[in-house]
C-alpha cells in the first residue's frame, strides 16, 4: 500500500512540474510575441508611409480592434509626418476621420485613450530630446553629417526627439514598430531603417519580437518589404553581436 501510494505521488509531483513546465512556457511565448495591438500599428504605419487609403482604412479598423484607442492612433499618424512627410501624414489622418465617422454610425464605440502629459516645463525641447535620442540610441549622436548641417541636428533633437517622442501617449515601442514599419515601406531610406531597426532593440523589442514584425509585414503588406526589413535586421544583429 505504502509502495502504491508513493508511486502515485510521484505521478502526481511529475504531472505538476508539466503543467508548470507548460504554463512557464506560455508566459515566454506571450512575452516574446508581439501583442494583438503592436501588429495592428505595423499596417497602420505602412500604409500611411505608402499613401494607400483603402489599405489604411482596413488597417485603422483591425487595429481599433486590436485595442489601439484613438488616441493612439492619432499619435502614431502625426508622428508619421517627419518620417513619410506632411502629405501622408495628413491624408493619414483625413481617412482616420472617415474611419471613425462610419464606426460611430454602427455605434461602435471605441477607447478615446490619453492625452500627452505636458512636456517638462524645467528643459527647452533641444535638452528634452537630447536625453531622449541619447537614451534611445545608447549613446550621444555626433558626426560629419551633423556638423556640416548643424540645423538638422537642433530639428532633429529639438523637435523630433523633444516635441514628438517627448509625448508620452505613445511608448517607445510603438513609436519605433510605427517608425520602423514605415521605412520598410518607403524606397532609399535604408540606412535610417537600421537605425530604427538598432533603437528597437534598445527599447526592448527582442529579436523574436522583430522576426514576428518580419511576418507581419509580410503577411499585410508585402514581400518587398519584409525582405528589406529582414536583410538589416540581420546585419543589425550581427553588428550587436560583435560588439558584445
Amino acid at each position: 500500500m505504502n509502495r502504491l501510494i508513493t508511486e502515485f505521488l510521484a505521478i502526481m509531483l511529475a504531472l505538476l512540474c508539466s503543467i508548470v513546465a507548460i504554463a512557464e512556457a506560455q508566459d515566454m511565448d506571450k512575452n516574446q510575441a508581439l501583442s494583438a495591438r503592436q501588429q495592428g500599428i505595423i499596417s497602420i504605419a505602412a500604409f500611411t508611409a505608402k499613401g494607400d487609403p483603402e489599405k489604411l482604412k482596413v488597417a485603422l479598423n483591425e487595429g481599433l480592434d486590436a485595442g489601439l484607442t484613438v488616441n493612439e492612433i492619432k499619435e502614431i499618424l502625426v508622428q508619421l509626418y517627419a518620417y513619410t512627410g506632411f502629405p501622408r501624414s495628413l491624408n493619414g489622418i483625413g481617412t482616420f476621420m472617415g474611419v471613425m465617422e462610419e464606426r460611430q454610425k454602427k455605434g461602435i464605440k471605441d477607447e478615446t485613450g490619453r492625452e500627452a502629459s505636458p512636456l517638462p516645463v524645467n528643459k527647452s525641447s533641444i535638452e528634452l530630446g537630447t536625453d531622449i535620442q541619447t537614451r534611445l540610441v545608447g549613446k550621444p549622436v555626433t558626426g560629419a553629417l551633423y556638423t556640416f548641417a548643424p540645423a538638422i541636428d537642433q530639428f532633429l533633437k529639438g523637435h523630433l526627439f523633444g516635441d514628438i517622442f517627448g509625448r508620452d501617449n505613445l511608448d517607445f515601442q510603438s513609436r519605433e514598430i510605427a517608425t520602423v514599419s514605415a521605412l520598410a515601406s518607403m524606397d532609399g531610406v535604408n540606412p535610417q531603417l537600421q537605425a530604427h531597426l538598432n533603437v528597437s532593440m534598445n527599447v526592448g523589442l527582442t529579436e523574436a519580437q522583430l522576426r514576428q514584425f518580419v511576418s507581419v509585414l509580410g503577411n499585410k503588406v508585402g514581400k518587398d518589404e519584409a525582405s528589406r526589413a529582414a536583410r538589416l535586421l540581420d546585419e543589425v544583429l550581427k553588428n550587436r553581436k560583435a560588439k558584445n
